[in-house]
């Protein structure tokens, strides 16, 4: 029975969902769980959840919880991390509020920018807190890493650990999802091939399969592309614009793994201090992810109850997400192929040696196996390579404390270089700094 534990349980609907998607499972239904979080309360939420997934599936698993990360993970087979330090307040609040000050505005802020840099910064010490536990209690369970900023942790933990890491993210399937919507073709019968970083890899084939023949989906899309561009809808109330991701394909002839308001600010040309017809244009969501944030916080309190109430239903629908069904091949020798998210060790040989990379990966009884992808089209590759400049700087002012790297990060980053002087950057990441210093490591206070 494998032995499967939560960090950062407490972010409720999330475990639900992976919760729900390991009991769906027959030959993981009786799996030993244990949710760990240092919110003694929002992880009481989740205890109680778990135990209803359990009994609306006729699970006989063994669910425990903890705010003990080293207990929980004795002798554990796979550790799923899902955590966020700093939360909501203050953390994102000054990742926004700060730069909003110098001109430089966000949609989202957990992977690049200003903002990814920061969340970076104070979550990367954490994920190695971690990994070093593991090695003491479990040295050979293979973590699961939902947290972003996703290719600066997985990194981090490939430079500094032996354990197994994966870095998992929906954007891949999600998009692939939203592409065959776009076109009308059902998302069953599309096959594709996806490669570069977390959130910039992009779909180097888009195919269909028509009898024995494979069908290039690319033209569809580019005549879809031509159109307006669509919306896709967030919440029941909230749909947002795919203006950007098509103006990128126009551009480079590829269709980008990460969603619009993600990907506008991982380059310099959507958002732009004084350049208010290219936010229109483009109807980027600024604020976005604060917005998105505020809207849980005033919903959470309802939505706790209705989870903890055994007199409503309980959805018990499977996710998107890949965990489960790593989980599942691994202890049942059963071959599947998902996009992971792995050091590149020759994946990608015109991206660097060592850095995170995104590619499809093949898993079994024998482990994960990531795939050879080669060279990338040039262009694609340039353009990732602004990105893994960032991520490399962040990744090696946390391991080696080197405190000047944090504002080489900040003056190589795409959009923040675009809106900012040296002087503006210079002050901005010093101020940010002082902001944070009770969440980050003492030597780059």
């Amino acid at each position: 029975m494998a032995k499967i534990v939560f960090v950062g349980a407490g972010s409720t609907v999330f475990a639900k969902n992976l919760l729900t998607d390991i009991f769906l499972i027959p030959e993981l239904r009786d799996s030993e769980i244990v949710l760990q979080d240092i919110d003694k309360d929002r992880l009481s939420t989740s205890m109680t959840v778990a135990q209803r997934i359990r009994g609306e599936l006729k699970s006989n698993s063994v669910i425990t919880c903890t705010d003990d990360q080293k207990k929980a993970l004795i002798n554990a087979n796979y550790v799923i991390s899902m955590f966020q330090i700093g939360g909501y307040k203050p953390s994102t609040v000054i990742d926004f509020e700060i730069p909003k000050k110098y001109g430089l505005r966000q949609t989202i802020g957990d992977t690049l920018g200003i903002g990814g840099i920061m969340r970076g910064i104070r979550t990367i010490p954490v994920m190695l807190d971690l990994v070093s536990d593991m090695e003491s209690v479990c040295p050979d369970a293979l973590l699961l890493n939902y947290v972003n900023p996703m290719a600066m942790l997985c990194w981090a933990v490939a430079e500094s650990s032996n354990i197994q890491t994966i870095g998992l993210c929906h954007s891949v399937q999600q998009t692939a999802s939203q592409i065959a919507e776009d076109i009308g073709v059902p998302v069953k019968d599309v096959e594709y091939v996806a490669a570069g970083i977390n959130h910039m890899s992009f779909f180097l084939e888009f195919k269909r399969r028509d009898s024995n023949n494979m069908v290039d989906l690319y033209p569809k899309i580019k005549q879809r592309g031509n159109l307006q561009a669509p919306y896709r809808r967030i919440t029941e109330a909230n749909a947002l614009s795919d203006a950007v991701r098509y103006e990128v394909l126009k551009k480079t002839g590829y269709f980008v793994t990460e969603s619009s308001e993600h990907f506008a600010e991982y380059v310099p040309w959507f958002i732009k201090n004084g350049r208010e017809e290219l936010i229109r244009q483009y109807e980027i969501p600024l604020d976005e992810y604060p917005r998105r944030c505020e809207e849980q916080i005033q919903n959470w309190e309802q939505q706790r109850l209705d989870l903890e109430d055994t007199t409503k239903e309980l959805q018990v629908l499977p996710s998107m997400e890949y965990g489960a069904g790593i989980i599942h091949s691994i202890e049942t020798n059963t071959l599947r192929q998902f996009n992971g998210n792995v050091s590149n060790q020759g994946l990608i040989s015109n991206l660097p040696s060592g850095c995170c990379v995104e590619v499809p990966c093949m898993v079994d009884g024998s482990g994960v196996r990531p795939v050879s992808i080669g060279k990338l089209p040039l262009h694609l590759a340039a353009l990732i390579q602004t990105n893994i400049n960032v991520q490399s700087l962040v990744v090696e002012a946390i391991l080696t404390g080197n405190r000047d790297h944090i504002f080489h990060a900040a003056m190589l980053d795409p959009h923040t270089s675009s809106d900012l002087s040296l002087e503006q950057i210079w002050s901005l990441v010093e101020e940010m700094l002082s902001a944070h210093a009770d969440m980050i490591p003492v030597e780059l206070r």
